[in-house]
């Protein structure tokens, strides 16, 4: 049952002591997530209840089934955003439906989520690389903050996930920013800013809203013309099925296995970047996957809409001191306490000042020390991450997605297609071997070649590898008799590869050149043996190393070989 339900591994062991820390932990993210949860649903397009209503359900789940004490799950920025994508490809803006599309957005998120985990198929998540993440997330987080102009400079700006969209409407309204409103969204982002630069502890987000909140209620003459949140519903979220629609489901697909594998991307980071040596469970991907996925679930039966870990709540709850998830149930109570008691507070909430927290908190998203550092260590990463971050800002957060994973899959093809190859020479009075273009003073026998493939062997490589050994046999001339393949950087033969390389030892031994084998690992020697590759060259010329082989190439001495013979022969059946 620990296996599944990792808050058995803790809770028999919960104490005073650790409900105090958790109690500190969980009031402070608690805080924090007010004025968050309701930014956030404005992004989204959805009313500001929605991201508080987002903030219950999966952060209680997430404490019972999640792996890591101090994520702190709930609406972020960037599913906001992707939620917002999702929905305009379906309905219009402002009409009824927009609820009802990102709460069966939730569902079909943690369904895949969910189905990810139970199958253990985390691992595919490696498919989105770093420098495609960076690109995507920092078009991405400059796309939500221009967005948040219209409610920073009171403009008529159209909703867009198009950077060149955003700019042309700009332009032509800037003439007409409400002075007002401005005020009041600059003033909160210095304040925000100023509150940081004292203490990062301090919970700047909630500081600028009460601040705001006050301004509007005891000066609204002064500021008649500032947009203002005004009524939200209070209450806790009623139970309801979502509207299931097979049809809608398959037309939001695409984003929601998005929303998906970011979530789940961005959860794991997170949880792995905040663990610690001395915790008593670690992060497991599958587990974590199972727990974000029945959040949204369960979540969506709730009136949430995509939840996953957030950067900066998760970073408050491990400053604040949180030990184990217990801390999520105090992040529940305050929300709880606020949607039953104190929602009409919010009414004079300018939102002009939820833009400029919109604004502070995607800043840091911008990651363009990521792409300084791949221009000087990695010009190919680089331009991965210059393609999304473009393809992102100009074309869609979809489309920007969709590219990135592209480029992600051409590159793995890219590189194991075409993988390193090195002839190797021996490094004088030794028994190793070195990359004679890397190495001046290596030995070299004029009648070997031997050569290491730095790649599993493929469908896709096979062809690669017979063009780079045939050439290099043709460059070693007539006096060539041995080909040693050092098959140490090797992991996996498939049955392309295993039928060239039947092919090669015949093609070869027509001209008189014998072919050995080295450094076998157990599953390629395996599939070798299956293919009938050891049984045409003989198991006597696989060898334990290339020292192996030349020194029964250049003295027929076998001792040492059939001392190792009982190691060599031994085979998976």
């Amino acid at each position: 049952m620990k296996k599944y339900f990792p808050i058995l591994q803790w809770i028999s062991k919960y104490n005073s002591s650790l409900l105090k820390s958790d109690a500190i932990a969980g009031i402070t993210v608690g805080v924090v997530l007010i004025p968050q949860g309701i930014a956030y649903a404005l992004i989204a397009g959805l009313p500001p209840i929605y991201g508080l209503y987002t903030a219950l359900i999966p952060q209680l789940v997430y404490a019972v089934l999640g792996t890591s004490p101090r994520v702190a799950v709930g609406p972020v920025a960037m599913d906001s955003l992707l939620v917002a994508a999702g929905i305009a490809s379906l309905v219009t803006f402002g009409t009824e439906n927009v609820v009802s599309i990102a709460i069966l957005l939730a569902f079909s998120v943690g369904v895949i989520q969910f189905l990810l985990g139970v199958l253990r198929l985390g691992f595919v998540v490696n498919f989105l690389s770093r420098p495609v993440i960076s690109g995507f997330t920092s078009a991405a987080a400059i796309i939500i903050g221009v967005n948040q102009f219209r409610n920073l400079l009171g403009i008529p700006i159209p909703r867009s996930n198009q950077i060149h969209e955003i700019t042309i409407h700009f332009v032509k309204n800037v003439l007409d920013t409400n002075l007002q409103t401005f005020a009041i969204g600059a003033g909160a982002i210095l304040i925000i800013f100023v509150l940081k630069r004292i203490n990062n502890k301090i919970p700047s987000p909630l500081v600028v809203v009460v601040i705001g909140i006050l301004v509007l209620k005891f000066f609204s003459g002064t500021f008649d013309q500032v947009a203002i949140i005004k009524e939200i519903p209070s209450g806790l979220p009623s139970f309801s099925v979502p509207d299931i629609s097979l049809e809608k489901i398959m037309q939001m697909l695409p984003i929601a296995l998005t929303i998906a594998m970011i979530g789940f991307l961005e959860t794991v980071s997170i949880g792995k970047s905040l663990e610690k040596n001395d915790d008593v469970i670690h992060v497991k991907p599958n587990q974590e996957l199972i727990a974000i996925g029945l959040g949204n679930m369960l979540g969506s039966f709730f009136k949430s809409y995509p939840a996953t870990a957030s950067f900066s709540r998760s970073a408050v709850n491990q400053d604040s001191g949180a030990k184990t998830g217990f801390a999520a149930f105090f992040s529940v109570a305050i929300v709880a306490a606020v949607l039953l008691f104190l929602t009409p507070v919010f009414y004079y909430l300018p939102k002009a000042v939820l833009a400029a927290i919109i604004i502070v908190s995607v800043l840091k998203l911008i990651d363009y020390r990521e792409a300084m550092r791949l221009w000087k260590v990695n010009k190919i990463d680089f331009w991965m991450l210059l393609v999304t971050f473009i393809g992102t800002l100009f074309f869609g957060i979809k489309e920007g997605i969709g590219v990135g994973v592209g480029l992600s899959l051409l590159m793995v093809i890219f590189r194991t297609s075409k993988p390193h190859i090195a002839v190797l020479g021996r490094i004088p009075n030794t028994g190793f071997f070195r990359n004679i273009n890397r190495f001046d003073d290596v030995e070299v026998n004029p009648k070997v070649l031997i050569l290491r493939f730095d790649s599993h062997l493929y469908f896709a490589n096979t062809d690669y590898f017979r063009e780079q050994l045939d050439r290099l046999t043709k460059e070693k001339g007539k006096s060539l008799e041995l080909i040693v393949i050092d098959c140490e950087c090797i992991n996996g033969l498939d049955s392309t590869g295993a039928a060239m390389w039947n092919d090669r030892i015949d093609f070869y031994a027509a001209q008189g050149i014998k072919i050995y084998f080295a450094n076998v690992k157990g599953p390629v020697r395996d599939a070798m043996t299956k293919s009938g590759i050891i049984e045409k060259i003989g198991i006597e010329n696989c060898f334990m190393s290339n020292q192996g082989a030349m020194t029964y190439f250049e003295t027929g001495n076998r001792e040492v070989q059939k001392n190792l013979s009982s190691y060599i022969q031994q085979v998976n059946k």
